[in-house]
Parts: C-alpha cells; structure tokens; sequence
C-alpha cells in the first residue's frame, strides 16, 4: 500500500467517526506509522496539521447540521464543543470568521469526501481570484431593510425574492428620484445579525451624501471605515450570475481566507455592489463586487 493510500485511509476513517473523540494516537497507529512521522507524512500530503484537519473537518459537519435547522448548542455538543461559544470560538480560530457569517454568505452542501488522488491528478482548475486590497472611507447609505433568519436557509431564498419586489414597487427609483446619490450602484448590506436566534437584516440601498432626504419607509445606515478585499465576481449571462455570486462568497470563504494571511474583521461591514456592469441592457455578461473587511490574522 502506498503512502497516499495509507493517508486516504486515515480521511475514510475519520469521515466514518466525525462525531466521535478522534486522537493523533488513533491515526497514526491506523496508518501504520509513529504518531512523529505519522505528523510530518499527513501534513505533506494534507497541507495542513492532522488535528487541525480533524478539527476543520468537524466544524464543517457541523454546519451543515445548523443550515438544516439544528439547534446550535445540540450541533455543538455532537461535535465535541461542548458549548455554543466554543463552538463559535473554534470556527473563528479556524477559518477566521464566526460560523453565522458562512451560513449567510455561501451556499451550506454536506461535506464532500475528500479523494486525495483526485486531488493531487486536479492541482489546478477553476477560477483563480485574487482581490483588490483598498481602504475605504466611511459612507451612508439610504435604502429598504428586509428581516430574515439563517434558519433552514431561508435567506438564501428571501433576499433575492426582496430584490424583485424592490424592483416591482419601484423602491430602487424611489431612492434615485428622493435621495441625495453619490454614485450609481446599489448596495446589498446583511446587518443586525443575531447569533442566538440565527435572525438578521437585509438592506438593499444607494450611498448618499446625507440622510435629510430620507422618507420615514426608508433604512439608514453609516458603514464605517475600513480595509477590504474586493473581489469581482467572473463574467457570466444572466442565467448564471445569482450562482456566480454564490461561487465567488465559496472561493472567498474556503479557500482564498485560508492562505490570505487575513482574517474578517468582525466590526466593519461587509457587503456586496451592483453596479452598471449588472444592466443587462448594456453588457452581454454581468459582474458585481464583494467587499469583505479584513485584518491581518491574529491580530
């Protein structure tokens, strides 16, 4: 047996007992190795520490368990966290923000088994992003607010239901007709987010130069100042672009933050801009931005 196979063995099993206790010791005696070259072998193949994989692998069952309405606390237990911070301690260490913003940002499938042949025989493939690192200024925004909940993926349902009916009641004229714009484009704002209930906002608005203007239907909103990695979503048709969007928050979210050097910074706001490259009247394909607030890692 090969040294690839012995690994993918150790993957196999810890996939079959991810809600049980599982120790290097384990691992390395199922592999057939020392527990010290057991380490050195896993991470050469794995690219990262096996009890961090262990760890990552686990967090990720577990969200899938909350994104089909699971109870937080009940998820985190079966797990091994023991308690809904721990839990939400241990996705932050890992993946650098707190589980609720993944829920609300990329689409939650069932975790994949992970082939390392494949994986080694497809180095490369699909779309490699690399954002744009700015600092922006603060700026308000004037718009509609829509309450959603995480709960059984509602809001990835919801919000694009919100943004038709903008469009049916005319709400987006409305904000270019009665409010101070500063520039074209709409903002898409996931605000207020309440970790215990899962609940949150949606605001779908325009920059504006002050709120004087604002009608008493109409959401406020200062977003303060920050440093962002923007990412433009790749040219697609309109039929692709809502899972376009959804690709690029995946890519941002399970692979781009991992080897960034960065991490969310959970005090700015995150959002997403439309502008005129989304008229489907001028352009044959569609592109947005996401802005995601970072800082440096363990900082």
């Amino acid at each position: 047996m090969t040294y690839i196979n012995q690994i993918q063995n150790c993957l196999d099993y810890i996939e079959a007992h991810i809600t049980e206790k599982i120790t290097v010791e384990t691992l390395a005696k199922l592999a057939g190795f020392s527990t010290h070259h057991f380490y050195k072998l896993f991470y050469s193949y794995v690219g990262i520490p096996v009890m961090e994989y262990v760890t990552r692998r686990k967090l990720q069952h577990a969200l899938y368990e909350l994104s089909r309405g699971e109870r937080i606390l009940d998820v985190a237990i079966m797990y091994g966290f023991e308690t809904h911070a721990g839990f939400t301690k241990a996705f932050k260490r890992i993946f650098g923000y707190a589980p609720s913003f993944y829920r609300m940002h990329a689409p939650v499938a069932p975790p994949q088994p992970i082939n390392l042949v494949a994986l080694k025989e497809n180095k490369t493939g699909g779309i490699i992003m690399q954002p744009k690192i700015i600092s922006k200024e603060a700026f308000k925004v004037v718009g509609y607010e829509f309450k959603t909940t995480l709960r059984n993926n509602a809001h990835s349902r919801d919000i694009p239901a919100f943004w038709d009916s903008c469009n049916i009641e005319g709400k987006e004229e409305t904000l270019y007709a009665t409010q101070p714009v500063k520039k074209h484009g709409e903002y898409g704002l996931c605000i207020n987010t309440n970790t215990e209930t899962d609940d949150f906002s949606y605001v779908l608005g325009v920059e504006v130069t002050d709120f004087h203007k604002a009608l008493d239907t109409m959401y406020t909103l200062e977003v303060p100042a920050a440093d962002y990695a923007v990412f433009t979503t790749p040219p697609v048709e309109e039929a692709d672009f809502v899972e376009s969007i959804k690709g690029t928050w995946k890519y941002i979210l399970e692979e781009w933050f991992s080897a960034s050097g960065y991490e969310i910074d959970d005090t700015k706001q995150d959002f997403e801009f439309y502008d005129e490259r989304c008229h489907t009247w001028e352009n044959d394909k569609m592109v947005m931005e996401i802005y995601v607030p970072i800082k440096k890692a363990g900082k």
